[in-house]
């Protein structure tokens, strides 16, 4: 776009803003972030491409075509959380798709956006036995987003180890997705990223909430009307294998062969990035 910028946000709900409402529509971290991108007079046009429940697949086949014919100066690409709550989750699979989505928008000249994430379970405060194969799962999609925001020169934020996300107060009634304060964190985060890069020239995103938090009756309201139906949708996926997970991490710490379980994770990370690095990207940062 001549004499402006344009900024291409993809990913999942996260990305989408819920958890930030303004009127009858999500905002989020990505606009917050678009206004603060060029100086005044510079227009930027912004394109929010993220799906709530959006899984790397739908990422790779549905928004990134988008993204491409949009041409995007800065593109976000925030996916992965998604993927850990399904039965088919597969880290190789993982790290192939966002390393293909990656590279076709580096290679175009975009400048790439990235973070890791939270581990939901601990979000969601479920116990051990549950927690811990969704650790591994977010350690595990951390841990190729690491590596390939290294490989493609991402401005990468490390979300997941901010102090932000023992902060109750930057979170929503869902536990999952920032409020309006955590995703106001998380747009001042990656605006200092790339004012540091000489990225950004505009204004940064204020941190200060505009909106008063919402009440504890609001919160109970959101978790027994949409928050239920949410938690339902992904346990008719998730559950039945999340108790199967449960069972084999009851019978590891009952031998005390734990430690076999986050060696297994760790190896399928190492091997899906074997993989990769054998992919010859010429054009990769």
């Amino acid at each position: 776009m001549s004499g402006g910028l344009r900024f291409v946000a993809l990913g999942d709900s996260l990305t989408e803003g819920v958890g930030d409402p303004v009127g009858d529509t999500w905002r989020g971290w990505a606009a917050l972030l678009a206004a603060g991108l060029a100086p005044d007079g510079v227009p930027v046009e912004f394109h929010n491409l993220a799906v709530s429940g959006a899984q790397t697949h739908d990422v790779l086949d549905r928004q990134l075509p988008a993204a491409l014919a949009l041409g995007p100066d800065v593109a976000s690409v925030v996916v992965g959380v998604n993927d850990t709550l399904r039965r088919t989750f597969d880290i190789h699979a993982v790290a192939a798709r966002l390393d293909q989505v990656y590279a076709a928008l580096t290679e175009q000249g975009a400048v790439l956006l990235t973070a890791c994430l939270p581990d939901p379970g601990a979000m969601l405060g479920l116990p051990g036995l549950l927690g811990h194969p969704l650790a591994r799962r977010q350690q595990a999609v951390n841990s190729v987003v690491h590596a390939l925001s290294d490989r493609y020169g991402a401005v990468h934020l490390h979300a997941a180890e901010e102090a932000w996300v023992a902060d109750r107060a930057m979170w929503s009634a869902d536990r999952l997705h920032p409020g309006e304060r955590g995703h106001r964190v998380l747009a001042a985060c990656f605006h200092a990223l790339l004012a540091a890069e000489g990225r950004a020239h505009g204004t940064p995103p204020s941190p200060r909430p505009e909106r008063p938090a919402p009440t504890r009756s609001a919160s109970l309201w959101w978790l027994a009307t949409a928050g239920t139906g949410w938690v339902a949708r992904r346990c008719t996926d998730l559950l039945p294998q999340l108790l199967a997970l449960a069972a084999d991490e009851l019978r590891h710490q009952a031998r005390g062969t734990s430690a076999r379980l986050d060696l297994r994770a760790s190896s399928a990370v190492v091997s899906a990035l074997a993989a990769l690095a054998a992919v010859e990207r010429p054009d990769a940062a």
